[in-house]
């Protein structure tokens, strides 16, 4: 048998995640048949077939199941090692990669950037904002940052900040005129600042009470895509806003919103920073996550996906 080339093995690994040959080859900057030519001199070199081929997705063969599962701890520790011998002043250095909704890339950049950025000079962040909940893995990003309901599964999460809840609000004016709404069913009579998700649809608002749950299209001439525009929207008294709390905090310190259906709003799993569990870890990574943990009280864990918000 002959050996096989780290530069294939590590081919390898990058198509056994992203399960497309364009994907990957795009990743290493090579061309999809110089990509396809090397996993086929790999599975020349093994005498074993590691991947299935149509022409429109790649999958692993039992055989490629269990090289992938040998060989990611393998060259996990392997590029360890690599990091720390090329870490000859002590720093951490490189680029990571963050994807997460408007709120949540917000909030770490309050939480704990700054200080990330002060202690490791070194480290670049790119933080990307964006509303679609996206493949971090598939989008080239080393972890993202999302509710805890919206995780993808096989991820590990590590929690920062707490619980958190959607909030009804609206402005005093609007409730002085159209009247104060006390059950969700109400809300059926008012004007509702409804919201549109990145996939189209138009996000039906989840409300729960002792183990009762209520979902509504609210009603409402006026729809918007950003969270920020219908906090806007709900203090210039256009209508009642479905909305999470880290957007309406400050307007409701200054009492310019109020908040109606309080019982009816319980808390949701917070913010979560995730990673794929079965990739390595980068050290400017790992720091970012003791950070995380250190400043927050975070806990890692593993979470499956409990529905997408």
């Amino acid at each position: 048998m002959n050996k096989p080339t780290l530069a294939d093995l590590q081919a390898f690994m990058e198509v056994a995640a992203r399960r497309s040959f364009r994907q990957a080859a795009d990743q290493l900057g090579v061309s999809r048949s110089a990509l396809s030519h090397a996993m086929r001199g790999l599975e020349n070199d093994l005498g074993v077939r590691l991947l299935h081929r149509t022409t429109r997705s790649v999958s692993l063969t039992d055989a490629g199941e269990r090289f992938l599962k040998r060989l990611n701890p393998v060259l996990g520790d392997l590029e360890e090692v690599l990091e720390d011998v090329a870490r000859t002043d002590g720093q951490v250095s490189g680029t990571l990669r963050i994807n997460g909704s408007e709120g949540a890339i917000r909030l770490l950049l309050q939480a704990v950037v700054p200080r990330f950025l002060a202690l490791y000079p070194a480290m670049e962040l790119d933080l990307v904002a964006d509303g679609r909940l996206v493949d971090i893995v598939e989008g080239g990003f080393d972890a993202g940052v999302r509710l805890g309901e919206a995780l993808h599964k096989d991820m590990i999460a590590v929690r920062f900040g707490d619980d958190m809840r959607f909030l009804t609000v609206a402005s005093p004016g609007y409730l002085r005129q159209q009247g104060k709404p006390v059950t969700p069913d109400d809300l059926l009579q008012h004007r509702c600042i409804r919201q549109r998700l990145p996939s189209g649809k138009r996000y039906r608002w989840e409300f729960s009470r002792h183990g009762q749950e209520f979902t509504i299209d609210p009603p409402g001439a006026l729809t918007l895509d950003s969270n920020a525009l219908m906090i806007e929207a709900a203090i210039d008294g256009l209508g009642i806003a479905y909305v999470p709390e880290m957007y309406a905090r400050a307007a409701l310190a200054r009492k310019r919103l109020v908040t109606v259906l309080d019982e009816w709003c319980p808390l949701v799993p917070g913010l979560f920073l995730y990673f794929p569990g079965n990739r390595h870890i980068p050290a400017g990574l790992r720091a970012l996550i003791a950070l995380l943990k250190e400043s927050t009280g975070g806990t890692s864990r593993e979470k499956p996906a409990i529905g997408l918000r």
